[in-house]
């Protein structure tokens, strides 16, 4: 399936203002993630949905919510050591990996409480899951998911897919870390098994940037025609009774 095919579909399903799905969501729009395998793009869609937002009227702020990885990796070279792993064993790495990552999240979290912007996070608490499963870390897992579950879900998560092979090579293109092709795979379908999957708006990432842009601003369409809604509005008036809750039939991503 498309990737645009299957963004229409789960919009149609999500009840999102503007969408056919069969109930509004006038929740306002405060959380998106992207997440996918490094190389997959989701660093370049973050910052662009971040700028398209705030174009359009919708304060928003880019967030990196990174393990520190890469900074590991470079101290590790520093001190004469192939990578982080290198440095500080495998279940040191992840460790770190994983408490880094949740101070960013936690960071993220906080300032968009205040600040009352859209966070659009560039990496989440998935990520991190999908780490442990590629790396082999899988008696962490129920550690690092409970510290974790302090954190909402986002209420859009895009799954940025893309082949490994083509993510490897725009990783060695970019010339900056390296990941070899074997975790590349490894991670994606990591990815694919966590539970949390069916939740995900997929998203081809094997396309053109402008391509898989602008499918994620169509996605969120509705949710930003929400945010223009008086806020004093009388639903009942406008949009006739509230036919009251119907949770089964709005996906995890779309539910307030």
């Amino acid at each position: 399936m498309r990737g645009s095919d299957n963004l229409w579909r789960v919009a149609s399903s999500t009840g999102v203002p503007g969408s056919t799905g069969v109930r509004r969501v006038a929740t306002r729009l405060r959380t998106v993630a992207l997440i996918g395998i490094d190389g997959s793009g989701k660093t370049t869609q973050a910052h662009r949905l971040a700028e398209a937002l705030n174009a359009a009227g919708h304060p928003a702020t880019y967030h990196r919510n990174a393990g520190g990885r890469r900074w590991l990796g470079r101290a590790a070279q520093r001190l004469g050591r192939p990578d982080a792993q290198g440095l500080v064993g495998r279940d040191g790495m992840l460790l770190v990996e994983s408490l880094l990552r949740w101070l960013a999240i936690a960071m993220t979290l906080l300032g968009s409480l205040f600040s009352g912007r859209v966070a659009v996070m560039d990496r989440y608490a998935a990520c991190q899951y999908a780490s442990l499963h590629a790396h082999g870390g899988h008696l962490w897992e129920r550690l690092v998911r409970a510290a974790y579950r302090l954190f909402p879900r986002p209420q859009v998560t895009f799954l940025l897919t893309v082949e490994p092979g083509v993510a490897y090579r725009r990783i060695e293109r970019r010339g900056t870390d390296h990941e070899s092709l074997e975790y590349l795979s490894a991670a994606d379908g990591a990815y694919r098994a966590l539970p949390e999957y069916p939740t995900f708006v997929l998203v081809d990432g094997d396309r053109r940037p402008d391509d898989i842009a602008r499918d994620i601003r169509g996605h969120l369409a509705g949710w930003l025609a929400a945010d223009a809604e008086p806020v004093g509005q009388d639903r009942t008036r406008a949009h006739g009774p509230d036919p009251g809750p119907a949770w089964d039939l709005v996906p995890l991503q779309a539910r307030p």
